[in-house]
């Protein structure tokens, strides 16, 4: 699954040690005595923010995705860089991620309520849950207990999925963080929310190869609308496409376009071609309701990624206590 929904970079597959799923025991009631109104506070933040910010739905989602992808769920991809050390947020392919200012507003909410409690990665997964829910999505109970982790480097940002890997290299990624094909499908599904500019899918648009032009994996229809948006050479750096037909809605729109052809990612597209994967691409594309039960499965599996019982609860997300 490619999470850079707005910038790409030309990424290498690497083997790296990635956090393995936690043996930290993670409680849906953790905070029902200590802070009861936690999950209100960030949810209300959130409907708040979504309401002056339709984008925001799709910025928290992504934003959840790729803390869990790096150093496990720690609320990693929250913190500022500083002057001996650049942090995830400022690596190439998170540049583009956006919204950290309502995880801040949630966060700032918590602490006048509940001071020194509710971690910022517990806020984060509670949030990615939310936006969710509030885009038509399906709701879970989130496990909740995460400490927040005190180290945040940019260059391990080179270790997410990039737009342009095929479905072993998405395989390879996904299950180095013990995650399986269905999750990978079904986590790739995110992608019914969001927007992506020209750079993240354009090679397959001009030059794809020495026999091909265009990709063709590509509909051909919806290639040549993608090059109207995307001209070369192209000098709108906001141009683009919405990741599916329906992207202010959690749906199964994602599924069906890409049986139809209309992948706007490489990886997205690659599902398909797959034998691996494609059954269940045309499962949920079939179904929604299996869709929604099964990405509930896998965010609280990609939930408890990395998870550990060191590491402090942040008083501001943008820096280590």
């Amino acid at each position: 699954m490619a999470f850079q929904m707005i910038c790409s970079s030309i990424i290498l597959l690497i083997f790296v040690t990635i956090p393995p799923l936690t043996e930290a025991i993670l409680d849906p009631h953790y905070y029902d005595k200590t802070c009861p109104q936690a999950e209100n506070i960030v949810s209300q933040t959130i409907r708040n923010a979504s309401t002056f910010d339709p984008k925001v739905p799709a910025r928290i989602l992504r934003m959840f995705f790729h803390d869990c992808f790096i150093r496990g769920c720690d609320a990693s991809v929250l913190l500022d860089s500083t002057p001996e050390s650049k942090a995830e947020k400022d690596g190439p392919p998170n540049i583009s991620l956006r919204a950290f200012y309502v995880i801040d507003e949630a966060k700032t909410k918590l602490e006048k309520a509940c001071p020194r409690t509710v971690s910022c990665a517990d806020t984060l997964a509670i949030a990615a849950r939310d936006v969710v829910a509030l885009s038509g999505g399906p709701s879970w109970e989130v496990l909740k207990g995460r400490n927040d982790g005190r180290i945040s480097r940019a260059n391990e940002t080179i270790n997410l999925p990039a737009p342009s890997f095929n479905t072993s290299q998405l395989i390879q990624s996904f299950s180095r963080r013990g995650l399986s094909i269905k999750d990978l499908v079904a986590l790739s599904g995110g992608h019914t929310l969001g927007f992506s500019h020209c750079s993240s899918f354009e090679a397959r648009l001009h030059n794809f190869s020495s026999v091909h032009d265009t990709d063709p994996s590509l509909n051909v229809e919806f290639a040549e609308s993608l090059k109207r948006k995307c001209p070369k050479p192209n000098h709108d750096q906001n141009a683009g496409q919405f990741l599916d037909s329906s992207a202010s809605t959690f749906d199964n729109g994602y599924y069906k376009q890409i049986l139809a052809g209309k992948g706007v990612f490489a990886s997205d597209q690659s599902l398909y071609g797959d034998f691996r994967s494609r059954w269940i691409v045309e499962s949920f594309a079939r179904d929604e309701g299996l869709f929604f039960s099964e990405f509930a499965a896998s965010m609280v599996k990609l939930g408890n990624v990395g998870v550990t019982e060191n590491g402090e609860v942040r008083l501001n997300c943008r820096i280590v206590n």
